[in-house]
């Protein structure tokens, strides 16, 4: 059985502090066999799966916080136990970056750079390559979601303009924010839980992330041309689509701000959460930028996601559950502990429950040297699977049909599948490469 103690050992904060996922509750209590935890942990995780529980009007954030406060009512943890199982770091970092995003959206900085690649006069298969290199790069240090969530329906308009095939586009629009999020410890939220979880270096993670990153591009753009050769006309239309004038110093403003932030989290002098909250204050005091309305784009409904999270998995954690299951999975010749197989789990994992709680589920038993890139590559190159698998996916298929366009489950997955598995046989090779340089 994997010693509790070796899982402690390989995690460890760097202030000689034991994380609050290995930390034991001062009475003593045996979770792994109490009935009440049992089927809290299986609704909250089968509400991952569905993004939803049967019946009720409740979606994945809703499921993890009402597990969490399940769990507190019925006395299976305090409101302090439950509040030192939250990683307030990470959960900092989040929203520090989520702050940056915004500065940007409300400048009207997302608009402009859509805007003048939809209208750039170059051919169909060049402006596919633009469309990916921009989203990959602007996902890579700020949040995917976002970049979706804006592009989406400026694509189709500045198609729809030149009587383009919107489909292409925004297929490439989803994979690539995918991909190119996985080429920072920045780039979405389970990449950021995994490296303040397991203090992998920013700067060392970009060699393993970048050029995963980029090759997919490659792949991804290679994919789709091949897939739309010959059907790249689309019908003249106008679609009229909310858009913002771009504000040149608060645009300035963001980019000095990130560069700044980039610049720490590369060098490490200030811890990346700590930093990221340094740089929401500064972007707060505004004069023109009215604090409410930023407060108001922050994605609350994920932080509240991580917290029910971290409540309800501390809980399993803690009566040493997760070891023993993973101990049997090995003995079924599922070793978790093996980087090949941790792959390959978290790629899977990732499609039936979501990436982020897949990453949570998986952390406890993740204590290779090469954990954390393995699953970060895992978790995100395994999105563009299904629409499902990730959150800029449904964006992009929920902002394309308000817009008229159709994004079918086989016009995803057509791309999708292919794109994934690519993807992932690329990140496993470079992987292995790695492995063996170190």
């Amino acid at each position: 059985m994997l010693d509790l103690q070796t899982l402690r050992g390989s995690t460890l904060l760097q202030n000689g502090v034991e994380p609050r996922l290995f930390q034991r509750p001062r009475r003593g209590y045996n979770i792994a066999v109490d009935p009440l935890l049992i089927f809290v942990f299986l609704a909250v995780y089968l509400g991952m799966m569905l993004g939803r529980l049967p019946g009720v009007a409740i979606d994945r954030t809703g499921v993890a916080l009402v597990g969490a406060v399940v769990l507190i009512a019925a006395g299976r943890m305090s409101l302090a136990e439950a509040w030192n199982a939250v990683d307030v770091p990470t959960v900092a970092l989040l929203f520090g970056l989520m702050i940056v995003s915004v500065q940007f959206r409300l400048a009207g900085a997302y608009t402009a750079v859509t805007q003048r690649i939809a209208q750039a006069d170059v051919s169909p298969q060049a402006l596919l390559g633009l469309v990916i290199a921009v989203s990959a790069i602007m996902s890579a240090l700020l949040a995917n979601d976002v970049v979706c969530l804006v592009m989406a329906p400026l694509l189709v308009q500045g198609c729809r303009k030149r009587a383009l095939n919107p489909m292409p586009m925004l297929l490439a629009l989803a994979c690539s924010a995918n991909i190119g999020s996985a080429a920072t410890l920045i780039g979405n939220p389970q990449n950021m839980l995994i490296g303040q979880s397991l203090h992998l270096s920013f700067a060392g993670y970009l060699v393993d992330g970048v050029p995963v990153a980029l090759v997919g591009c490659i792949v991804l753009w290679l994919i789709i041309v091949r897939q739309y050769r010959g059907a790249w006309q689309g019908v003249e239309m106008r679609v009229d689509v909310e858009s913002r004038e771009l504000r040149g110093w608060q645009t300035a403003k963001g980019l000095i701000v990130l560069t700044l932030l980039v610049i720490v989290f590369v060098t490490g002098i200030v811890p990346r959460d700590v930093a990221a909250l340094a740089a929401a204050a500064v972007l707060l005091i505004s004069r023109r930028m009215q604090s409410r309305e930023m407060l108001g784009r922050v994605d609350w409904q994920l932080l509240m996601l991580f917290i029910g999270l971290f409540v309800v998995n501390h809980a399993v954690a803690r009566s040493d559950a997760l070891t023993t299951s993973a101990q049997r999975l090995a003995d079924a010749g599922i070793d978790v502990h093996q980087p090949p197989v941790l792959f390959f789990v978290t790629a899977v994992l990732s499609n039936l429950v979501s990436n982020v709680p897949a990453v949570m589920l998986l952390l406890p038993v993740s204590q290779h040297a090469m954990a954390g890139p393995v699953l970060a590559l895992a978790s995100t190159l395994a999105g563009n699977l299904i629409i499902v698998g990730s959150i800029a996916n449904i964006i992009v298929v929920d902002q394309a049909a308000r817009q008229g366009v159709r994004i079918g489950w086989w016009n995803h997955a057509r791309t999708g599948i292919p794109v994934t598995l690519a993807t992932l046989i690329i990140a496993a090779g470079w992987l292995w490469v790695r492995a063996h340089m170190m």
